[in-house]
């Protein structure tokens, strides 16, 4: 699905994204991601949501935006138990939902100003 906003054009916007990858600006990323409206990780290590470790999170302890997405494939899916209690722990504002979703989720936010990033999961097949 195509998707477009206007933002400063420094800012990381999701052109599009489906089941082979996700396109930030020109960039097209075939592996999971990690994007804010100024950062982006590519090649971000988990290729499912049951591989997601706390180790995976750090770099969104450490940006500490206001809110956090994560983009958990084609369908919203939730990680083990002591992933979440890290995630509640850091008082970040998260929301675990499809990939999909956490895209649109993320232009919109970005569009308003909000401190956001988007950790999205591009399931191997």
């Amino acid at each position: 699905m195509k998707l477009s906003l206007d933002a400063p054009a420094a800012t990381n916007l999701i052109r599009s994204y489906g089941p082979a990858g996700v396109q930030v600006g020109e960039r097209t990323l075939t592996r999971s991601t990690i994007v804010s409206p100024s950062r982006l990780i590519e090649d971000w290590r988990p290729r499912s949501i049951d591989e997601l470790l706390q180790a995976d999170l750090a770099p969104l302890l450490e940006w500490r935006p206001g809110v956090v997405l994560i983009g958990t494939g084609a369908r919203q899916r939730f990680p083990a138990q002591d992933l979440l209690a890290v995630l509640y722990a850091s008082r970040l504002g998260f929301e675990f939902m499809d990939t999909g979703a956490a895209c649109r989720t993320y232009n919109v936010l970005v569009a308003e100003g909000r401190d956001v990033a988007a950790a999205l999961i591009v399931e191997s097949h």
